[in-house]
């Protein structure tokens, strides 16, 4: 017999994900201690959980996986060879409807690039910015800055200016964040400069005492200037997704959180073991949060609320820390909705974090 720690440990799925699988009634132990709970596994089922493991990872529906582990034991191969050759099919048109939508997509993007203006502009743009509310506000975004090689417009912050503000914005996909202050001397229309990650952190090494920093776009280029010296280089030449679009949420379930309280309970409160199927080999801790009442609490196993949502715990701990308050408002959506950390007395500086999907 293997306990559920030796059977995760050979299997590849993890104990949160086996204990998922015995409550769905796909892979049920042969024995579970009537006073621990504690679950035991036959010899023979560690061939079905390695069998579970790789259907999974293909994305076959549970409602088949357990019509495959039921005949897998069998003299008679036919139904599962039936059901992955079913599988396969449907992963197969499934990708051939994907081709035609994104060559269709593709068309359309070629179209709009003929009428997309220049990222230049015309005559350089100065503005003065408070350097010690510009290194707060990009310390509160630079945790979201993305690192996948393949989505370079992510590798770096967007310093957007309008009016009298500045915004700087990053995002990975999974988290964005926001955050503002004022400037001096524009006032006039909307300013763009995507700056690549290297570059704002040299930026922010200059941002030192209470002084004014002088922020200059001209074409191409982009520099920031304080007393203590110049951080300048060539802009990305990418254009940054409409952040405006991404934070219009309704609103939701919010509570005011002690952040060192909140995230001590992270830290040592449970966690689910959580595989990203859409970075391969990618797995993380979710924790399971839900605000009753004006309370936040983490959940659970067995804890199954309603309004529960799951996040990645690290994400969650980054954007707390990234908050630089004693206490932040949480705010909780629907389950499919963003988890939103704010500053209670700075609203034009937050994070989102897209919540993770809880199986079951």
């Amino acid at each position: 017999m293997r306990s559920i720690g030796e059977m995760a440990g050979d299997s590849g799925l993890s104990a949160s994900a086996l204990r998922f699988y015995d409550r769905s009634g796909v892979l049920v132990p042969a024995w579970v201690d009537p006073l621990s709970g504690y679950r035991w596994y036959e010899p023979g089922q560690l061939d079905e959980a390695r069998v579970l493991t790789r259907l999974r990872r293909a994305q076959m529906p549970l409602a088949d996986i357990r019509l495959v582990l039921a005949g897998w034991s069998g003299a008679d191969t036919e139904l599962v060879r039936g059901l992955l050759e079913a599988h396969l099919r449907r992963l197969e048109e499934g990708l051939a409807d994907a081709r035609t939508e994104f060559s269709a997509i593709r068309a359309l993007l070629d179209d709009r690039e003929n009428l997309m203006t220049s990222l230049g502009t015309a005559a350089p743009v100065r503005v003065g910015v408070p350097a010690d509310r510009l290194a707060a506000a990009l310390d509160a975004v630079r945790f979201a800055v993305g690192t996948d090689p393949a989505l370079p417009v992510l590798g770096g912050v967007l310093f957007d200016v309008e009016g009298d503000a500045l915004r700087v914005v990053a995002t990975d996909r999974y988290r964005l964040a926001v955050a503002e202050t004022g400037t001096e001397g524009h006032g006039g229309d909307r300013v763009q400069a995507l700056v690549d990650a290297p570059l704002v952190d040299a930026m922010r090494a200059l941002l030192r005492g209470e002084g004014t920093a002088r922020l200059t776009v001209d074409g191409d280029r982009v520099a920031l200037e304080t007393d203590g010296g110049q951080a300048g280089g060539q802009r990305l030449e990418h254009e940054f997704p409409d952040y405006r679009r991404l934070v219009q949420l309704p609103a939701g379930r919010t509570a005011v959180v002690d952040v060192a309280a909140f995230g001590e309970a992270l830290r040592s409160g449970p966690v689910r073991d959580h595989e990203d199927s859409e970075r391969s080999g990618v797995s993380y801790e979710v924790s399971v949060v839900a605000v009753d009442g004006g309370t936040v609490t983490v959940r659970g196993e067995g804890d199954e609320d309603e309004h529960r949502v799951g996040v990645n715990r690290a994400y969650l701990l980054d954007a707390l820390a990234a908050g630089a308050r004693d206490r932040l408002v949480l705010e909780l959506g629907a389950p499919t909705a963003p988890v939103v950390i704010r500053r209670p007395d700075d609203a034009g500086t937050y994070s989102l974090l897209m919540p993770v999907r809880l199986e079951g």
